[in-house]
C-alpha cells in the first residue's frame, strides 16, 4: 500500500512539472485575427514563417510579415 501512494505522488509529481514547461502565447496578426497557442512559436524559418499549434492542437504557418505580435498570455 505504501508503494502503491509513493508511485501515485511520483506521478503526480512528473506531470505537475510537465505541465509547468508550456508557455501559453496569443500571436496577433496585422489583420486582428488571434491565434492562441500551447508554447512559444518556433522562431521565423529560413522561408520567413511562424510555425506553431494553437490551443486545438491544429498546426499553423503564418508569414512573418503578417505577424504584428507575439506576447505570453497573462
Amino acid at each position: 500500500m505504501k508503494l502503491d501512494t509513493l508511485a501515485l505522488a511520483a506521478a503526480f509529481s512528473g506531470c505537475a512539472l510537465l505541465a509547468g514547461c508550456s508557455t501559453p502565447t496569443v500571436v496577433t496578426l496585422q489583420n486582428g485575427t488571434q491565434y492562441l497557442t500551447q508554447d512559444v512559436p518556433r522562431t521565423k524559418t529560413a522561408d520567413g514563417f511562424y510555425e506553431f499549434d494553437d490551443v486545438s492542437g491544429k498546426h499553423v504557418k503564418v508569414r512573418a510579415d503578417d505577424v504584428a505580435t507575439i506576447k505570453e498570455e497573462d
